[in-house]
């Protein structure tokens, strides 16, 4: 019996592939130079190469000859390469793994033994650590149609930094507790819990739960589509756990980092289809059109910066970004499963 199938999805990063992959097969080891040990019979790993050119097909081939290995010829995105993975695994779990990530420890011996003991819990997120150590942001409520408004957009960083005023910090402060809201500050990041939503870097199910919430939105390219995922799981009637004392170093954003316009516009047009899906299309069509315009400020203060002569390359580059992301109008390319 195969108690639990790891599947990765990646997109060159062949050395950190190479070293998520040690990390499974040595964790406990204490060490990724040690010589890769036998998976054990309860293990199956599956790795999913979305059109990579960086060496990384045959490296898993040449160096990781259990691994089971699907290549795709496009870059289909991240939901719909984890659902082949899912389509081919046979565990009683499946835990879906980044590419950026290392295993700490007994990890996986440690989220199993949990789930094993509880059956109602559908999906366990480990405590992922910042490659310093430091732990790394991954609980999550999930967001109200305001919150969608502020995350991740120009407001959120001066919403903080207006928070070393005292009347700033008082006029913002019902939007600063939002954003707290949002990502549990009022509970110890140390401390076993139910959450509403887990960070996608490593996340595992129970193959019951997946059976009755479906498979991943592949509507979504990239980003969302965990949070879209553990909200099923939540009408379907499973819980979803924070386990810290199982712990995942992750590496952030390796893959993305590649093509920042398609970065930029991946996420915020799976943010306008979460949105749509539950809020309605009037509240993301709201939605769309205030980025559109704050892309466009931003393209505007850019230039601005530019022709004052100030840091040209870096401004260079991200009007060369915020152009691409107007010229998309954010409306990527919808596909239903």
């Amino acid at each position: 019996m195969i108690d639990l199938s790891i599947v990765i999805v990646s997109w060159n990063v062949s050395d950190l592939l190479r070293r998520c992959l040690l990390s499974i097969y040595n964790q406990g080891a204490g060490s990724l130079e040690q010589e890769m040990v036998e998976p054990g019979p309860g293990l199956e790993v599956i790795v999913v190469d979305n059109a990579s050119w960086d060496g990384s097909v045959a490296m898993v081939r040449d160096e990781f000859p259990d691994v089971q290995l699907i290549v795709n010829q496009d870059n289909l995105g991240f939901p719909t390469a984890i659902n082949q993975g899912i389509a081919s695994s046979q565990g009683r779990y499946v835990l879906l793994l980044n590419p950026d990530t290392e295993i700490v420890s007994d990890a996986l011996t440690a989220m199993i033994s949990f789930a094993d003991q509880r059956h109602d819990v559908g999906m366990i997120g480990p405590q992922l650590l910042n490659p310093d150590g430091t732990i790394q942001s991954s609980r999550r409520r999930f967001p109200s149609l305001a919150t969608a408004f502020i995350e991740s957009t120009w407001l959120q960083p001066i919403i903080l930094d207006l928070q070393t005023g005292t009347l700033a910090k008082l006029a913002t402060a019902p939007l600063y507790r939002l954003l707290e809201r949002y990502y549990v500050a009022d509970h110890s990041d140390t401390v076993i819990q139910d959450v509403d939503w887990i960070t996608g870097a490593a996340m595992m199910a129970r193959r019951e739960a997946m059976d009755d919430a479906g498979l991943l939105d592949e509507g979504y390219f990239m980003y969302c589509e965990e949070l879209d995922w553990c909200r099923r799981f939540h009408e379907a009637g499973w819980r979803v756990v924070y386990l810290p004392t199982a712990q995942v170093v992750h590496y952030v954003g390796k893959s993305s980092e590649q093509a920042v316009p398609m970065r930029h516009i991946h996420f915020q047009t799976s943010k306008i289809r979460y949105v749509s899906k539950y809020h309605g299309p009037v509240a993301a069509a709201a939605l769309r059109w205030f980025l559109l315009a704050s892309y466009a400020w931003q393209l505007g203060m850019e230039g601005a910066k530019w022709l004052m002569g100030h840091k040209r390359p870096l401004r260079a580059q991200r009007i060369a970004a915020y152009r691409q992301v107007l010229t998309s109008g954010l409306q990527a390319r919808q596909r239903e499963k």
